[in-house]
Order: C-alpha cells, then structure tokens, then sequence
C-alpha cells in the first residue's frame, strides 16, 4: 500500500473522467433515483435503496455535489492519495475538495438545507488480469448472442438475468469526509465564552497585582487617569486571550475525542491482527476490500425497506431509527473491536462513525453516531477470483429475476437460496 496524502499526485487520466462523472451524477442519482455511471453493483443497489426511502417519506431532497471553486461545475483533477494491491485487483483512492449542499422539502416548504465543505475520496478497482466486457455469451433462454457488458443488467432480448461478478474497473465506494476546522457556530459561541472567561481571570488577579510595587503604580496611574482607554485595553485583551484560550480548548477537546476512539474503535494492531489471521483463513483476503463492504452493507441494510428480505442480512429486526435515515455518509473512522472463529465461521465486530440525516414527523436532524455492525463469513468455502456469471432461475417455477433485489421469487414467492462465501451482515446498532 502506498499513501500519497503530501504529494500532489494527479489520477490517472482514465480514473479521473470516471470520477468525474460519477460526482457530477450523485446528486441526481439520490434526489432523482437516476442511474449514476461508472458505480460497481453494490453501490448502485445501495443508492437506488436511499433514493426509494426518500421517496416512501415523501419527500423532496436537493442534493447537490459541488467544486469549491468559483467555477460552476466540478473540475478536471482528481489526486491519487493512496493505493492498495492484491494478486486479484488494485484500487486507488482519489481525492478532491468536494461540497455538498442539501435540501429536505415537503409540499413545497423547506424543512432542512446546509452546505458541507468536504474532501472526497472515491475508491476505484481494476481487476488484475483481462477485462471480460466484450467477451460473446450465449443467452441460454433465447439463444442471442450479447456481450457480456450488454448482459449485466438482463438479456435485452428475453430478459434472463444473470449473476455476474462486477466489469471493472468500478468506483466502489466513495464518502465525504469533513474537515478538520472551526464551524461559524463554535466560534460565534465558543470565542465569547472564553474572552469572558479571561475577563473574569484578569479581575480576579487584578487586586493581586496592585500588591506588587512597580506594577501597583502603573495600574493605579493607568486606570485613574484614562478609565476608557483602559476599558478598550481590558477588552482587546480579553478577545486576544480569549481567542487563544478558545483554540487551546478545541484542540484539546479534538485530543480527548481521539483518546475516546481509541478505545470505541479499536487500535491499528487489533487490524494487523485480524489481516493477519484472516489471510491464513483465505490468503487473498484484502482488509480494504473488506472495510469498502461493510460500509455497502451497512447502507444496504439501512435503506432498505424490509431488511429480511435481503441475501446480505441475517439478523434480527432493525432498530426503528434506522427507517428514519435519508442520508449516510461514513465519516472517516473505521475500526475493529473483536473476531472469532467457529465452525467454519468467522465473526468480526466493527465500529464506525456515519454523519446521519434523518426526518421524523416531518423535523429533520443531523447526527454524528457510532454504529456497530457484526459481519460473518464461511471460511469452508473456497474463494473463486476469476471471472464468472451464472443464470438466475427459481428452482420452483423457472422464472428469472435479480436475486440481489429479490431474496423471494416474484412470480411464485418462494425463497431462493444462495450460497455465497462472502460477507454478511449479522448485527446492526447504534451506541
């Protein structure tokens, strides 16, 4: 893995376009349910999922994807911060300082806006080996020949469905991460509390002063000939030490929440530990692309309308926040706080931070929550990287359909099973 963040490194050009284009569409593709390019299968599941929540609160939400520049639309630049490499597929996260601003309306009142100045980080995967995409197949339904690119999304002759691994290379995940600044708010608030503060200390220790000999004269000469000019002095002095004292309290507060996450999240070492475990298990096991697929899940389960019917979840019913949820964003801190290893079967709990826009009786909130999530996965199972795609039919009536967005046949209601050796969500909560 390589880390890039003080070098200025441009994407490459083919990276950069597609990045491009997928930002550019995100907005539409939430408010407007429209089909975003370049989005691997997951995260396109994922965001048509969000875009029918806000549809069933009946709601309208502007969401808008913005350079922070004065030009109108999103740049052309786009830089490599990190990469990461296995022997299957090679990711590169790009970077670029990205806003958003956002809209909750309801018949024609605006119930929620803000604009977020963020940095973006999207993660775009190329698979190691050759690209299937304009590979023949034969739809074994009808007999049309297709590409298999033409074939993703169903024969466009009969309409067979298939299950196929993604045609890279795919961004598969992307989230806006908030800088590290002062919000107008805390320092609207938090300056003039600590100026008083200074203020308060400063007549505090006055008298005490007047008790040292050369000072004594200087502050009764100062004050009983000039009272004003001492007041502005006293004032300028109470907003310099106040504006001090207010930066020392935030960085300190900044310091204490790491500390405190340290401890919520897990370590780095409980990472090298269970990579290290995990690629013993199954040696082409990616910890990045395994974080890139519990934050899909974790969406995935939230938006959903019924997350029993879903192939990725095996837990009980959701807490009812959750079906409050308009917008989860995965706010940069992902960690471990235990795995284990029975019958073949390994569990991992996680804990992240999600910036969460959520709307209830029709009042919109902003929270910043820690959610703990609990993935398993079969390790008896062998781990097949190359490329493949399978015809999906019901084994009761033969019908085809899309078994991630139907966990039930939709013509005969029965339950299709589906083996899978990779990872499912377990337990979702938040602490």
């Amino acid at each position: 893995m390589g880390k890039n963040y003080f070098q200025a490194i441009p994407i490459k050009e083919s990276y950069d376009k597609k990045l491009i284009s997928f930002t550019s569409s995100l907005g539409a593709a939430i408010g407007k349910g429209e089909t975003i390019p370049f989005a691997d299968n997951d995260l396109t599941y994922t965001l048509d999922l969000q875009h029918e929540r806000i549809k069933e609160k009946n709601i309208d939400f502007d969401y808008q994807v913005y350079k922070r520049t004065q030009e109108s639309r999103i740049g052309n630049t786009f830089y490599d911060v990190e990469d990461w490499a296995d022997e299957h597929y090679s990711s590169t996260v790009g970077f670029a300082s990205l806003g958003v601003r956002r809209q909750v309306r309801k018949n024609g009142s605006v119930l929620y806006r803000d604009t977020l100045r963020h940095v973006f980080y999207g993660i775009v995967t190329d698979v190691s080996g050759e690209h299937p995409d304009t590979e023949i197949h034969i739809c074994p339904n009808c007999g049309a020949d297709s590409t298999i690119e033409e074939l993703q999304n169903g024969c466009p002759y009969c309409g067979t469905q298939y299950k196929m691994d993604d045609l890279f290379p795919k961004i598969t995940s992307y989230y806006f991460f908030d800088q590290l600044r002062i919000t107008k708010r805390q320092l609207l608030i938090g300056w003039p509390v600590c100026s008083l503060i200074c203020a308060l200390i400063g007549l505090v220790i006055l008298p005490f002063l007047k008790d040292v000999p050369r000072l004594s004269e200087m502050i009764n000469r100062f004050i009983m000939n000039d009272i004003r000019t001492a007041i502005i002095y006293g004032i300028v002095a109470a907003l310099g030490y106040g504006f001090f004292l207010f930066l020392f309290a935030h960085l300190l507060l900044k310091i204490v929440q790491a500390v405190i996450d340290l401890d919520r999240m897990g370590t780095a070492a409980s990472r090298e530990r269970f990579e290290l475990r995990m690629k013993k298990i199954t040696p082409e096991f990616s910890y990045e692309y395994f974080k890139c697929k519990a934050i899909s899940l974790i969406k995935t389960a939230v938006y959903s309308k019924d997350e029993s019917e879903l192939l990725c979840y095996i837990g009980g019913p959701l807490p009812a926040e959750f079906k409050d949820i308009i917008d989860l964003n995965y706010a940069g801190t992902f960690g471990l706080k235990g795995f284990s290893e029975e019958e073949g079967m390994v569990a991992v709990e996680t804990r992240s931070y999600f910036d969460v826009l959520s709307i209830r009786d029709d009042k919109v909130s902003y929270t910043h929550p820690v959610i703990s999530a609990t993935f398993r996965r079969r390790t008896d199972i062998p781990v097949n990287m190359s490329f493949s795609m399978t015809r999906v039919q019901c084994p009761s009536c033969g019908a085809s359909f899309n078994p991630v967005k139907n966990k039930f046949c939709p013509s005969c209601g029965n339950e299709y099973e589906l083996i899978t050796d990779d990872w499912v969500l377990a337990e979702l909560k938040m602490i």
